[in-house]
Order: C-alpha cells, then structure tokens, then sequence
C-alpha cells in the first residue's frame, strides 16, 4: 500500500489547525511572509478571505450515534428507538419477572430483543432514566450507583458462565436497595447454567405484520404519509402477496421494511410486484446467485463491489472507483474470469458478439441496470457545493448483502478492495461510506486477521483513511461479539511509536465509539499523548482535539472532559499533556476550541464552560493563571468576558470573581491576575475622575 502524505505533517499540513501551506500557484512569482496576506493582481469589487480551511482534503465529520452505550442513554435516542414499538408476546411475562429486579432476555439476532429491553426499562425509568453497561468477565462484580434503569445487551459467553444463582440473588438485593432494575439481553447460543430459569425469558418478536401497521401509523403521525395514503398502504398490507412475504420472513425488522416499501409505493407509484421484488434481492441468497451470474464479467463484479462500498455516492465517484477496481479483478484468472465473449479491452465493449468493436460501450444507466441498480434523481442541498446523483441498488439491503459475500466468501477479494481504496482518489465522504460498510463486514467475519486487515489505513499519513478505520471500528463495536477485541485494539494502538496509529486511536474517540464509551475513550485519549519525543504534532493534536470536542457535544460528558484537560494542565511543561491543555485552554479563552477551521462538534468558549459547570471551570481557570504557559491567555479571556455584559452575565463573572479572589492568597497566578485587575480598574477610575 501507497503510504503518500497529503502534506508535510506540521501545524500548516491538511491535519493542521493553523491553516494550509502555501499553495504551488504562480511558483515562480512568490512573496514569503512570516505573517499577513499578499494579493496578487488587481481586485474590482469584493474579496471573501478564507483563512483556516484546507484545500485539498474535505474530510466528513459526521458523527454516528452509537446504538450500544456504556453510560446514560439520551432521553431522544430513546424515545427514536420506540418509535412504532409493538408489544411482543412474552412482554407481560417479562414485566413479571422484572418484579424481581433481574431479567435475562433470551433471543435470536434480529427478534427485537433490545428494543423490547428498552421499553420494559423506559416504563419504569423514562426516556431519560436508562444506563448501558458493557458486558463484564464477571457481572457478579458490578454494583448499581443510582435509581435507573440499566441494560446490558448481549452478555458475553466468559460473563454467561460465571452467572448462577447466588450471583443474580446477590444482584437482585443491591438492585432493590438502589430502587434500579437490570435487564441482561443474551444470545439464543449462549449457554446459561441451569440454577438461573427463574430469571430467564425466552423472547418472541411481535408478528411483522404488526410492525408494519404501527409502522405506517407513525409515519402517518410523522406527516410522511396522507390518510389515504394510509389506507391504501394498509389495504394492500393485506393482500396475499405481502401476507405470503411476512409469513416466510418473521422478523420485526422485516415488518419495518415491508412498511417502507408500501410508503415509497404509495406516495411515488409504482407496483407490489417491484417492490417486493426490491425486498426479495436484499437476502444473502439473491447476493450469491448475482455474484454467481456475474462471475465471468470483470465489469459488472467491479461495479457491483463499488456500489456496495460506495452506497449513495454520487455516479462519477462510484464509476472512478469501479475502474480503479476492475483491472485488479480482471487480472485474477484467465480469459474466462477477464469478460468472456463481452470482454471490454482498448476498443470497448460490445453487449453482442460482432465482428466490429464497440467503441462506446455500454450507456452507464445500461450498466447499472444490468446489475440490478439505479440512479437517483439529484440532490441539491446547503452543505453541497455542487448537485450530487447517487447510485443505489434497486433491492433494499443489497449493497450489506454483495458486500459481506464479495469479502468473506470469495478468495482475495477484500485484499483488492482494500488496494483499490488505496490507489483510487478521495472524493469527500467516502471514507464514511466505505468505513460503515466495513465495519458492517468485519461484524461477521472471524479469525485474528480481522481487525488486523485495517492496520495499513489506520498508520497511514493521509487523514480521511485514518477516518475510514475510525467509522469501520465504530461500526465494528456496536457488535457485542467483537467489542472486546476492538477495545483491545485501540489498546495497542494507543501506546503504538507511530504517531499515525495514535491518530487514528483519537479520530475513533471523536465518533460514535467516544460518544459510547466517554470515559474509556478519555483513558485512551490521555494514552496517544504519551510515545517518544515530546512535541505535540499537529496531526495528533488535531485528532485529540477533535475527540474532546465530540465527547462535549452531549452535556453528559462535559465533567469528565473538564476533569481530564485541568489534569493535563497539571502536567510537567514540555510534554504532550501539557501541550494539550494549553493549546486548549489558549482556544477556548481568545475564541473557541476547537479553533475555527479545525474539526469540531461543538465549539466551546471559556464563557460557555463558566456558564454550564462553573465549579469544574474555576478550577480550570486557576489552573491556567497558576501556569505561566497560559497566564495571558487565561487572563485576557477573563478580561474578554468581563467586558462583555451579555458574556459577563453568563458566566456568572461577579461569582467567579469572588471564588478567585478566595483562593489567591494560595495561588500565584490568581494572585497575579486580581491585582492586574485591580490596578487596571483603578488606573480607570483615576482617569475618569480627572475628567
């Protein structure tokens, strides 16, 4: 694998926060400037700056939110999870048993077993009031902390062994004397010792016909759906046709689909026919019979493979990368596997035998048909620059599908994926795209070369490569099979000499994994500043920062992240930790952190942090004054505020001013800034008063 760098790593590369480097236009004609703007050439009218923005690289920075968590669950995460929920028929049992503070949910993958969890807890609890847990070796060891509601989903073999009577008896008190109840989801394979049945429900999914009329319902409710678009869709749920379906496909989830289908059918026309045929192509069989038809046509495997990869990407991006791919698959056996009879070379393709080549080849519509897919119609929006036509498959779950049977079940086939990944260009939100998907794979895959395949992304110096393992391994977690091995993973990762390997440690923290697990990605955070040498590298920096701003975009996390960057203040000078917090606390007290132009979810000012959790701040600030690396900037974003009367209000400025002011005597650096103050305020008032 290719390892080129965007740019020199620095403060001024694409992974920096301070903007780009020069660029290369007019090399010949160049002003160097330590500091300032040149402009070349005249200007007429307006001249828009932009200062802070990588050119060459725009990096997606959508952030997932993770379906398993280790913490409180958001009340609107919640209520989004129950939204259409239907009553399985083991429900009334399971409140029963949950009477008794414990409940072991035993179910198959896909029966809506989490779902039912959340429910049975958000009754008792509320939206707000659910906590996940991670599966633990020993769960006997666990100890409820308040009155909530806490789930575990998917109870490890290690922890199932462990788990007999006198450890659920035991947990059952503690529970009780919190006020909490637990609900532990466990797979149907997972043995489970025979002393603990009475705690023990075996879980039956709600019909899917259900689902899919409470579905429709919430759909309707939602404004998606018109009330006769409700009862057109709800009679034809009752036709033989989708009965049939929903009789072969038992599943919860295959209610939800059928209820998409039927609203797609009745709001943009269409056909029963077509629409379960889209639902009928989505299975793990139709993937391996396509692929099997397809196998002795280079072309259609690599376009095949790049629309699994690239889901809804736009045309251009898919068909670049689909010609990156297929010479790669071309070149796997011979005549026969390089296209048979319709085998494009340097004159084309030609759909029929004939003695004259076909210089044009087949349209790219005709080429998307033939492998079941379709364009959709282009989408214009505020975040795009220009319009975008994505490339879907017609059948619902199709790209899952082809993409897991391309990758597990065909020899070297995920080694060119990953090679054609490497050597195709980026467009932006690729590394998105291709990351989920992936992460989707790895999921199912086994053997100890699972993660290990994402190793050379993850040491890359290219950022949206780092990215894409970050999203693959956010994806990955939300498995409970692979959770311990991901964890492991950026374990190693962390205390790893190569700084890009930290990087990607800190770009997974700033995702869906961060978000899950806030105070294991704060542990792995404090480790990638450690490694040799002591300079804080601006791609590592960035990566961390972008992380601490993730976990402070939900108000949850803000404690813990403030605890961490006052610890790091603390540090000795010079090393990374310290680097750390003061880079951060120079951002938050003279504009925001992160800086503008670097990545970010939230941007915070030391005024907000004041405003939110003003004990935790104070001690931040006193830290910062007390530390001769940021006295100045600590003391002019004080300044700052209190001349602001919207900030200064706030921030509660008179309140802090008072605790400063208690705590000086102790602290140099406060000190130093209350007389500052003092003499500031006095000058003034001299001033006024010779006036």
């Amino acid at each position: 694998m290719s390892a080129g760098a965007d740019a020199a790593p620095g403060p001024h590369g694409p992974d920096g926060e301070d903007g780009p480097a020069p660029g290369d236009s007019y090399r010949d004609n160049q002003q160097r400037l330590d500091q300032g703007m040149a402009v070349m050439g005249g200007i007429a009218g307006d001249a828009n700056v932009f200062i802070g923005i990588p050119p060459d690289e725009n990096i997606s920075e959508h952030i997932p939110k993770p379906r398993l968590r280790e913490g409180p669950y958001p009340a609107d995460d919640v209520h989004a999870r129950l939204r259409g929920f239907v009553e399985p028929p083991t429900h009334a049992q399971c409140r029963k048993v949950l009477d008794s503070h414990v409940l072991v949910l035993r179910a198959g993958s896909g029966t809506g077993a989490g779902t039912a969890a959340f429910a049975l807890l958000e009754e008792r609890y509320g939206a707000a009031g659910i906590t996940g847990l991670d599966s633990p070796d020993d769960l006997s060891r666990w100890r409820p902390k308040e009155r909530r509601g806490y789930l575990l989903q998917g109870l490890s073999p290690v922890a199932a062994a462990s788990l007999g009577e006198v450890a659920l008896t035991g947990l059952a008190s503690l529970l009780r004397r919190s006020g909490a109840h637990l609900v532990v989801t466990v797979r149907m394979e997972t043995a489970l010792r025979g002393d603990t049945v009475s705690w023990q429900v075996t879980h039956r999914p709600p019909p899917p016909a259900e689902v899919a009329v409470k579905r429709l319902g919430t759909m309707a409710e939602a404004g998606e759906l018109t009330a006769g678009q409700e009862a057109d869709a709800l009679r034809r749920l009752a036709s033989a046709d989708f009965t049939g379906y929903l009789d072969a496909h038992p599943l919860p989830g295959d209610g939800v689909e059928v209820a998409k289908g039927l609203r797609d059918l009745v709001v943009a026309g269409g056909s029963a026919a077509a629409v379960l045929d889209d639902l009928r192509t989505g299975s793990p069989a139709a993937a391996r019979k396509a692929l099997a038809e397809a196998r002795h046509r280079a072309d259609r495997i690599s376009l095949m493979a790049a629309i699994s990869l690239l889901p809804e990407q736009d045309r251009t991006v898919v068909e670049r990368f689909s010609a990156v791919l297929r010479p790669h698959i071309d070149g796997r056996g011979g005549p026969a596997m390089a296209g048979g009879p319709e085998h494009t070379g340097a004159h084309g393709q030609s759909g029929e035998p004939s003695a004259r080549h076909d210089v044009l080849g087949p349209a790219f519509e005709d080429r998307l048909a033939a492998v079941g897919a379709r364009l959709l119609p282009p989408r214009f929006g505020a975040a795009l620059r220009h319009p975008v036509q994505p490339v879907v498959f017609s059948g619902r779950h199709r790209s899952d599908a082809l993409l897991r049977s391309l990758w597990l079940d065909y020899e070297g086939m995920a080694d060119l994926l990953w090679k054609s990944l490497d050597e195709a260009p980026h467009h932006p939100g690729i590394e998105l795209a291709a990351g989920e998907r992936i992460g989707r794979v790895l999921a199912h895959a086994t053997g100890p070369d699972t993660l290990r395949q994402l190793y050379p992304f993850a040491a890359s110096d290219k950022r949206w490569r780092r990215r894409l393992v970050a999203y693959a391994l956010g994806e990955t977690v939300q498995h409970p099979a692979l959770t311990g091995a991901v964890r492991e993973q950026l374990r190693h990762w962390s205390r790893a000499a190569l700084v890009p390997l930290r990087c990607t440690v800190a770009e997974t923290c700033a995702g869906s994994y961060g978000l899950a697990r806030p105070a294991g990605a704060l542990k792995l955070l404090d480790a990638v500043l450690d490694g040799p040498g002591k300079s804080l590298e601006g791609p590592l920096r960035t990566a961390v920062s972008f992380a601490l701003s993730t976990l402070l975009s939900e108000d949850t996390n803000h404690a813990l992240v403030l605890d961490l960057l006052r610890e790091w203040q603390r540090a000795d000078p010079g090393t990374r930790r310290h680097g750390l917090a003061v880079h951060a606390v120079e951002s938050m007290s003279r504009a925001t952190f992160p800086r503008t132009g670097a990545p970010g979810v939230r941007r915070v000012r030391l005024a907000d942090l004041l405003a939110e959790h003003p004990e935790r701040a104070c001690g931040l600030v006193v830290a910062a004054l007390d530390d001769p690396a940021t006295h100045e900037a600590a003391a002019e974003g004080l300044f700052l505020i209190e001349g602001d009367p919207e900030l200064r209000r706030r921030a509660g400025f008179p309140h802090l001013l008072a605790a400063l002011a208690a705590v000086a005597q102790n602290h140099r650096g406060v000190l130093r800034y209350v007389l500052r103050r003092h003499r500031a305020r006095t000058a003034s008032s001299t001033e006024r008063l010779a006036s």
